[in-house]
């Protein structure tokens, strides 16, 4: 049997307002989920004195309110404000406090534009492939932040084209990989534009693709010697549903 989680029965009479997003809190545990559904964009204005009161007076959580005091007192940082929130309701088990604290302190001295690309990275790695791609897309789409350079976009468009090449878009794809191999000039992104142009393209097309850069038709060479290594190593009794799951995480790994 798993453990138990106790929930608090208590029901603010006045909600507390998120500003930032116009976010109306009633319980410490829509408070608790709201920090960690936004840890990669929280900041300093989660850090208050209303706050501290409204937990005090509207949920009769007097140690804690008092607990934050003392953070905000003597200039504690966000990160410490939040766990101290977290770790008091007990709503959470040590394994996922872990892994809160270490995405907190990953982000700590990042900048906001490189937080949201790391919540990018995390939702694509978790399969969460739709939303990263939303993140991504709300990055490019807002004003250019000329604290980062062109090679931290050509990041975002890599991202977008791992994103797009799980969902089997391999135009997208390959038109995000492109993108970004021209602002990064990273050789590394060479082979995943490849396999979605190749998996999209006529093989006229793409023939006329690879014969245009001597990368790309050492690249072909090496990802078809690849294929071919693959395809001896196999026994050849596979089942099918066998060969389909390789295939399947080959694709994988070249988006």
């Amino acid at each position: 049997m798993g453990n138990l989680i106790l929930c608090h029965d208590r029901h603010a009479a006045h909600p507390y307002e998120i500003t930032r997003i116009h976010c109306r809190i009633f319980t410490i545990e829509e408070l608790c989920y709201y920090l960690c559904n936004n840890l990669y964009l929280i900041d300093y204005t989660i850090m208050n004195e209303q706050l501290c009161d409204w937990l005090d007076e509207e949920l009769g959580m007097e140690v804690l309110a008092s607990e934050l005091k003392d953070v905000l007192r003597l200039h504690g940082s966000v990160e410490k404000f939040v766990l101290t929130i977290l770790k008091s309701s007990r709503i959470y088990r040590e394994p996922e406090m872990i892994r809160i604290q270490n995405v907190l302190e990953h982000l700590k001295n990042q900048k906001d534009i490189e937080r949201q690309k790391f919540k990018g990275d995390n939702l694509l790695e978790s399969g969460e492939v739709e939303e990263a791609i939303l993140v991504y897309q709300a990055i490019l789409n807002q004003e250019k932040d000329d604290t980062v350079d062109e090679k931290f976009y050509g990041k975002i468009y890599a991202g977008l084209g791992a994103a797009y090449g799980r969902l089997f878009l391999y135009q997208e794809a390959a038109r995000m990989y492109d993108r970004a191999y021209q602002l990064c000039g990273d050789k590394t992104l060479i082979k995943p534009y490849l396999y979605a142009s190749y998996k999209y393209m006529s093989l006229e097309e793409y023939h006329i693709l690879i014969t245009k850069n001597d990368e790309f038709m050492e690249t072909n060479a090496r990802m078809r010697r690849e294929i071919e290594e693959i395809r001896k190593e196999m026994p050849e009794d596979v089942p099918s549903k066998t060969l389909e799951k390789w295939k399947r995480q080959h694709r994988r790994s070249h988006t």
